[in-house]
């Protein structure tokens, strides 16, 4: 469909071109030109003429130039990804098909040059001049409508790719190609007719003046045609960069534009393209990350400029859970439904430690280690962890009763930071706290409500979060020399 769409619209396309080239020819003869009169051998000449070129170059034309461009695109009627070597010469169609038009009516130039020699010499001239002026007028649109007809194509060549060059004419050579055609040459032309009145010295001052003013109309609206065409192959691109930019502003790193330009503009989009698709992998590997070590962690990783080992001294409060009887649940169950358990269990445990604000710092087998003021500032972190416990053993009773776990709170001072190797490290707490958030958790594991909290957490919350807590014993946790004592939620 698309073959026969495009090369229906560069026949007709040609044919309108032509046929226009054709009646500038005859209107510049007849009425513009300065010059002596057509004698009437001349115009019947010129009116047999006329006629049978321009259907002998539309015929060639459309044979040479027409089928040789979609011999050209042969690839993407066999629906495969070009070569360099035809993504190259795909690109090169719209000047292929203005080369055969240069052609074709340079002979014409040639040819109605020799019939005014033959037939009338003194207006050999103005023939020439008044073809060579059609031709270049018909060459400039075949080339501004050919670029606009095979944009499809051109959008195919290019797709997936981003070129490290252009693959032809720069925007600067086809600036001045535009301005040659729509100012230069026209303008020329006014020139030339100045000359040739003032040289033969035979024209009235009517004739030039007419000559003048419609040769001046013809560069008013050709120019304009030629400017219009040339702001929308130049602000297209860069549009279609600007709204992608919007997209990507707004979130939607998915966003790719169609490149259909091989000038510098088409790098640009594929620049664009090659950008997006760099900040959705950045994107991707940030959720990722996030993912393993937690969003926090993340964000100050990607804040901080260089890895630094160590850390500082913070006061946080430690959450511990701990499965129980985790062996036994892997030796009576298949590892699917183990692993399955598993993850509703931890489901539990991160929506609520996310939901008070805490991080997840690491799972270790069937335990988790959450901590609340670390890496971001928590000036009530006793307080979420004490509610972050209480809502994970409630939720999992009611939720996964198949996994009971024992979960202390410890409340102390602790180094954050990164532990390990600059070639491989991770974030983590080391102190007091986190062991005897490990000791509470092994005691939690014979309590009916299997949660524990140091006493020294509940005298760091809140009034209203302490109120859910009371003291039992004061036990020494194995590990440490002094007692710690313990609390558990009220019923």
């Amino acid at each position: 469909m698309l073959r026969r769409r495009v090369q229906g619209l560069l026949t007709g396309t040609l044919i309108a071109t032509n046929v226009i080239g054709a009646l500038v020819v005859v209107g510049l003869a007849a009425l513009l030109m300065p010059a002596p009169g057509m004698s009437g051998d001349l115009v019947r000449v010129t009116a047999i003429a006329v006629p049978v070129y321009v259907v002998s170059a539309v015929v060639v034309g459309a044979l040479w130039g027409t089928r040789g461009a979609l011999r050209t695109l042969r690839w993407a009627a066999e629906g495969r990804t070009p070569t360099d070597a035809e993504r190259a010469a795909s690109l090169r169609v719209p000047l292929r098909l203005t080369l055969v038009q240069a052609v074709l009516w340079g002979v014409a130039t040639v040819v109605f040059g020799a019939l005014a020699a033959l037939v009338q010499p003194r207006v050999v001239l103005t023939e020439l001049l008044v073809v060579a002026f059609a031709g270049v007028v018909v060459c400039a649109i075949a080339y501004l409508a050919s670029e606009f007809i095979l944009r499809p194509y051109a959008a195919l060549a290019l797709a997936g790719t981003s070129p490290a060059r252009r693959l032809s004419g720069g925007v600067n050579l086809r600036m001045l190609l535009f301005w040659c055609l729509g100012t230069g040459v026209p303008v020329a032309g006014l020139v030339v007719t100045a000359i040739l009145a003032w040289v033969r010295g035979d024209v009235s001052t009517t004739k030039l003046a007419v000559s003048v003013i419609v040769l001046g109309l013809v560069v008013l609206c050709f120019g304009l045609l030629v400017t219009v065409f040339t702001a929308r192959a130049v602000v297209n691109p860069i549009r279609s960069v600007q709204h992608a930019l919007g997209r990507v502003r707004a979130g939607d790193f998915a966003v790719e534009i169609p490149v259909y330009d091989g000038t510098e503009l088409g790098l640009l989009q594929a620049g664009f393209n090659g950008m997006a698709a760099g900040l959705a992998e950045r994107e991707r590997l940030r959720d990722l990350f996030g993912r393993h070590v937690g969003e926090d962690v993340a964000s100050e990783a990607m804040r901080t400029t260089t890895a630094e080992l160590g850390g500082t001294v913070r006061t946080v409060s430690v959450l511990f859970v701990d499965l129980i009887g985790s062996t036994a649940l892997a030796a009576s169950r298949p590892p699917e439904e183990v692993v399955g358990l598993l993850n509703r269990f931890f489901a539990v445990v991160v929506d609520e430690v996310d939901h008070n604000h805490g991080l997840v710092n690491k799972f270790v087998g069937d335990a988790a280690l959450a901590i609340f003021g670390a890496p971001a500032r928590l000036e009530d972190h006793a307080t979420l962890a004490l509610s972050a416990g209480r809502a994970i053993a409630r939720r999992l009773a009611a939720e996964v009763p198949e996994c009971p776990a024992g979960i202390g709170v410890a409340t102390g001072e602790v180094v954050a930071g990164n532990v390990g190797d600059l070639r491989r490290f991770e974030y983590t707490v080391i102190g007091d706290p986190v062991n005897e958030a490990a000791r509470l958790t092994e005691l939690a594991k014979n309590v009916e409500a299997r949660l524990l909290a140091s006493w020294t957490a509940i005298e760091s919350a809140d009034e209203a979060e302490a109120g859910h807590w009371k003291a039992t014993e004061a036990v020494t946790l194995r590990g440490r020399g002094k007692p710690t004592t313990l609390a558990t939620p009220r019923t």
